[in-house]
């Protein structure tokens, strides 16, 4: 009930006051956000102008002529592929261009509001949408990353196969894996097994190599051993549906030496490397014979990029120094270095200038420990391009060089071969103009359906660009979002294939098929009953630990709007929370985002024994 008020409340506000600042405006077509440097169109400019017609005339919708009074195109029949009920209503249905531009624009904030809200509220589906006399289509899931978790949570097995393939068998909570490197938090705590996510799916442990849209076929490749044997196996897979959810890869920007002498923090196993050489440093550095300056060296951690990963990482190690050194490395403490590096001029740069602020005077502090001299061993360096990295230096464009123990590389993202590879197979489909504004990414359209692959195939994540929408970003939450999207919309019946090569817009292919509560919403939004409501992203703001207790909790109240070059143009509202209060929303929301409560509580645990016996220092 208390969800279903607040729903009730911002409908009320939307219909109040529909031209409010709250509204967001649709995206146009053909236009450059100079602001952000992404280009991007609508998705009417994609489809042009398709006609689709159905059985019954009753609300036929004028169709728009373009700019030279070209007839429209041809109709197309919707067909399904599954047998409907008997209680079937024929209607039909045309689709204009004006009616697509009108489903596919942003839907208005209090509204979206209110059908994020009602979504939370339980559904009930009928069991007429599933016949018992059909077979199930297989969905292939490549990746057990954040989408791909998210999409199993949402899935209706009944009506699929789910197949999952992954060289991992789990799926990891990646922001908290910068502590899970110097021992806050274990790393089977921030871990769970695909098989416990959803117990009616099958996983296979491959990695997807080729993907053939042609004939629908993956090309897989196992590693089978047997005793202390190993040997690779391929095989090939088939699917009527094809999730793409692989997410991206550390990129070097072809950077000499990154990939031979700098970590990652990407995986478990990076965050375990990590661990393993931190403590590493710290026992190399106690040998005898060394000089100042080789300790110096031994114990000076160089962490290149300053955005959450790395900002979060040296906040981690600037604790485990403070709260445990002083017990085991009393000694050593004096020579401990910590540069944070960063091309761009600023930190942070999702967050607001008082929020960086913050973070510098955490990071920067002073520490106090009995028995040691005071302490101030992090040091930001802005404006500086890594040109090289040795086995004992980091090298700048400006001819500076730096020595380090240990070094940690956050400084971007890139694509995976598979998705490389994806993208020159569909290279002569609209894919390729596409590319234009996806820059490396597969292009999708509103409901997440790759451009080009003939509704089979979706794609979500850090390998996917919605075509017609501004770059997201690459975070968990937007990844998250968009699988528990497709999930529930796959869930659904919808006519999802393309029709004469064209991604029409989703239409239902049950006209008596009952809505949830978050459906109405949307529809009411968009103004369109029969029109699948398209993915939306609903940023929530971003949180990063800055330390000793301290983390920043940037909140997204109401979002920005305008358009590049417009006259009325808001910036978005946002909630500033730091300290120890940004601190407790940072660990509340971490505990509450946690895929499973067996999750909760052992990272719970784990924050407990730390706080009572320190962390543990074992090279394993």
């Amino acid at each position: 009930m208390k969800f279903a008020s607040v729903a009730a409340i911002l409908l009320a506000l939307s219909l109040a006051s529909p031209t409010s600042a709250f509204t967001t405006p649709a995206y146009r077509t053909q236009i450059t956000a100079t602001a952000t440097g992404n280009n991007y169109r609508s998705y009417s400019t994609y489809l042009k102008e398709s006609t689709v017609e159905e059985d019954n005339a009753e609300d036929t919708a004028v169709e728009e002529k373009t700019q030279e009074q070209q007839p429209a195109a041809a109709a197309v029949v919707v067909e399904s592929s599954i047998p409907p009920p008997t209680t079937k209503r024929t209607t039909t249905t045309k689709i204009t261009a004006d009616r697509i531009e009108k489903a596919t624009k942003e839907r208005p904030y209090p509204l979206f509001l209110a059908e994020k809200a009602a979504s939370i509220l339980p559904s009930f589906k009928s069991e007429e949408y599933y016949p018992t006399n059909t077979q199930k289509e297989r969905i292939i899931v490549l990746g057990t990353g954040w989408g791909a978790a998210s999409f199993l949570k949402s899935i209706d097995c009944n009506k699929y196969d789910v197949t999952v393939i992954s060289p991992r068998n789990y799926f990891v909570f990646t922001p908290m894996l910068a502590g899970a490197s110097v021992g806050t938090v274990e790393f089977r705590s921030i871990t769970e097994p695909v098989r416990e996510i959803n117990s009616k799916v099958r996983y296979l442990e491959a990695a997807a190599t080729e993907v053939d849209p042609k004939t629908n076929t993956l090309s897989c490749v196992s590693i089978v051993c047997e005793g202390n044997s190993c040997e690779t196996e391929e095989f090939e897979i088939n699917y009527d549906r094809l999730v793409f959810s692989v997410g991206a890869q550390t990129t070097t920007f072809g950077t000499p030496g990154v990939e031979e002498y700098c970590n990652y923090l990407k995986q478990v196993g990076d965050a375990q490397q990590i661990k393993n050489a931190i403590v590493n440093c710290f026992e190399s550095a106690g040998l005898p014979d060394l000089t100042e300056e080789e300790k110096i060296k031994e114990l000076s951690f160089v962490i290149i990029g300053a955005g959450p990963t790395g900002i979060e990482f040296a906040a981690e190690l600037l604790d485990f120094i403070e709260e445990n050194g002083a017990r085991f490395y009393k000694e050593l403490l004096p020579y401990v270095r910590i540069k944070i590096v960063e091309a761009a001029p600023s930190i942070l740069r999702p967050f607001e200038d008082g929020m960086k602020e913050e973070a510098i005077r955490k990071l920067t502090r002073k520490i106090e420990l009995e028995g040691v001299p005071t302490l101030q061993p992090l040091e930001i360096l802005t404006n500086k391009l890594v040109s090289e990295v040795s086995g004992n230096y980091v090298y700048f464009k400006d001819g500076e060089k730096i020595p380090y123990g240990m070094s940690l590389w956050a400084a971007g993202i890139g694509q995976l071969p598979i998705t490389t590879h994806l993208l020159d197979t569909l290279g002569e489909t609209e894919q390729k103009d596409a590319q234009d504004f996806a820059r490396g990414r597969l292009a999708v359209d509103p409901w997440l359906r790759v451009i080009g692959g003939d509704g089979k195939i979706f794609a979500l994540g850090d390998c996917s660009c919605v075509s017609s929408a501004p770059m997201l970003p690459a975070t968990a939450q937007v990844a998250a979002q968009q699988g528990e999207f497709l999930g529930d919309f796959l869930s659904k019946d919808y006519c999802i294939d393309a029709m004469d090569d064209k991604l029409l817009p989703p239409l239902g292919m049950n006209a008596d098929q009952s809505k949830t509560l978050a459906d109405k919403i949307a529809s009411f939004a968009m103004g369109d009953d029969e029109i699948a409501p398209p993915f939306q992203y609903l940023d929530l703001g971003i949180l990063a630990y800055t330390g000793k207790g301290s983390a920043l909790a940037q909140v997204q109240i109401a979002p920005g709007g305008g358009m590049p070059g417009a006259t009325e143009n808001w910036d978005p509202v946002r909630l500033q929370i730091k300290g120890k209060l940004g601190f407790g929303l940072w660990r509340s929301i971490y505990l509450l985002k946690m895929t499973s409560p067996k999750n909760a509580v052992l990272v719970a645990l784990d924050w407990i024994k730390v706080k009572l016996f320190g962390r543990d220092i074992s090279i394993l």
